[in-house]
């Protein structure tokens, strides 16, 4: 399960950011992951709240936002999301093509 390692991180990020700030608790947490990350959101939540014990973070809500996969055809230029993993454009069929969007991972935001 890679999202116990990516709540580490992730908990090192936000209690850092916490503390250049003089924050003495959260309440809320936001992030946002990819589709191509693979990422469970129920085992991010999960393992969240398993990190969070203990810390300034302790019962903090966990929201996660999905980002869909969008590509640019490199041919024709259109922008498209990608379903079913078909990697084409959806106007001329190109394959090729540049990810916009769908690798995210990051904290996006967090409330006191």
């Amino acid at each position: 399960m890679h999202e116990a390692s990516i709540v580490s991180g992730l908990m090192r990020v936000l209690l850092d950011h916490a503390a250049q700030h003089g924050v003495d608790h959260i309440c809320r947490v936001t992030v946002k992951v990819g589709r191509l990350r693979a990422v469970e959101p129920r085992a991010l939540i999960g393992c969240f709240e398993a990190f969070a014990e203990e810390t300034i973070a302790e019962g903090a809500e966990l929201v996660v936002v999905s980002v869909p996969i969008v590509g640019r055809c490199d041919d024709c230029g259109g922008e498209f999301e990608i379903t079913g993993f078909l990697f084409r454009c959806t106007q001329c069929q190109s394959s090729e093509i540049t990810l916009i969007s769908g690798q995210e991972l990051y904290l996006d935001s967090f409330e006191t």
